[in-house]
């Protein structure tokens, strides 16, 4: 009866201590200051599942309107909504779910002219959702320039496998022609190497976007533009994709706000023959150096657990966060795995 009683207490006080951490994170969460910048497929579901995660202050930014295209991948837009600002559609819709959070629409395109205005308030988290390069690139310099927290969206178009999406920072992605122009542009233009997170797809994009097709021969592109240096023609997108990215990005956000640790998955590319590889010459080097390789207990599989899960995809020797996945596996020829005693 004694050991019952105290098996109760200990999960009684088991679950308070859950029930102070998760009233600990809501609080959190309620008093922080978020802006989703771009509201389109990707920035709709996360600014929707910051909202219901509970924030106290959500900037929404855009200029665009809701479209009858854009429907397949907008969180809550409705036919109704068609024609209205992004911007105030959300706020409609969220102050229905969420009357209690703070909420500010700008129907406004955001560029440098426009810094001050909107990142002059200090948000604890900006999520930069924008899908055109000039723009995107102005923000992400911006809140380095200005030390705000940022997490950025790369492109999810064109993508089918939601198993290949990734946060990982810029400098690690792969596969993904934004990532690559925007890396390009932050380096040329503002020196910026590295050091923001991004979530993207390790998938390599279906399709290139779709031809411009005008109602004349004459017609280019740029008579279509709402905005100059705004794209016309439109890449396949689907609807579950963009969502999916956004949904990330919220957890995202709201883990580092509630300060949960948790590592993410290494971007590491290679495919089973390349551990196979890392095995064979971990027998090789067992048997050059010890004249056995017997105490190899391990199988191609496990090498796999140990590179990935154990070292997280850097080396033993080089615990440095920002070559992680980077310059270690573009090398795999000269990769070895080796007893850690005869380093």
């Amino acid at each position: 009866m004694a050991v019952l009683v105290v098996r109760t207490l200990a999960k009684l006080h088991r679950e308070h201590v859950c029930m102070i951490a998760r009233i600990f994170s809501l609080m959190k969460l309620s008093l922080s200051s978020l802006q989703v910048i771009g509201l389109g497929g990707v920035g709709s579901h996360a600014a929707s599942m910051l909202l219901r995660s509970g924030v106290g202050r959500l900037l929404l930014v855009d200029f665009d309107q809701v479209s009858l295209s854009s429907l397949n991948r907008h969180a809550v837009a409705t036919r109704e909504d068609v024609g209205t600002p992004k911007a105030y559609c959300l706020k409609k819709h969220f102050s229905l779910i969420y009357p209690e959070c703070q909420i500010e629409a700008r129907v406004q395109l955001y560029d440098s002219s426009a810094e001050d205005e909107i990142l002059s308030g200090q948000p604890d988290f900006v999520l930069d959702c924008i899908d055109n390069i000039d723009t995107k690139v102005s923000l992400l310099a911006a809140c380095v320039r200005r030390g705000l927290r940022v997490l950025s969206a790369m492109g999810a178009g064109a993508r089918a496998d939601p198993t290949r999406i990734r946060v990982a920072d810029l400098r690690e992605s792969s596969n993904d022609p934004l990532s690559r122009a925007v890396r390009y542009r932050l380096k040329k233009d503002h020196g910026i190497e590295g050091g923001i997170p991004v979530v993207f797809s390790m998938e390599k994009p279906k399709a290139k976007l779709l031809p411009f097709q005008g109602s004349k021969e004459e017609e280019t592109p740029s008579d279509y533009q709402i905005v100059p240096g705004f794209r016309v023609r439109i890449i396949p997108v689907l609807g579950t994709i963009p969502a999916i990215f956004g949904q990330v990005m919220a957890s995202y956000v709201v883990t580092q706000l509630a300060q949960l640790d948790f590592q993410t998955e290494p971007i590491v590319n290679l495919d089973l023959d390349h551990y196979r590889i890392l095995h064979h010459r971990l027998l090789e080097h067992e048997e050059l150096i010890y004249g056995s390789a017997e105490q190899v207990l391990v199988d191609a599989e496990e090498v796999m657990y140990i590179v990935k899960e154990l070292w997280r995809g850097r080396s033993a020797r080089d615990q440095n966060m920002k070559d992680t996945g980077w310059k270690m596996w573009r090398s795999v020829n000269e990769l070895m795995l080796v007893r850690y005693a005869s380093l």
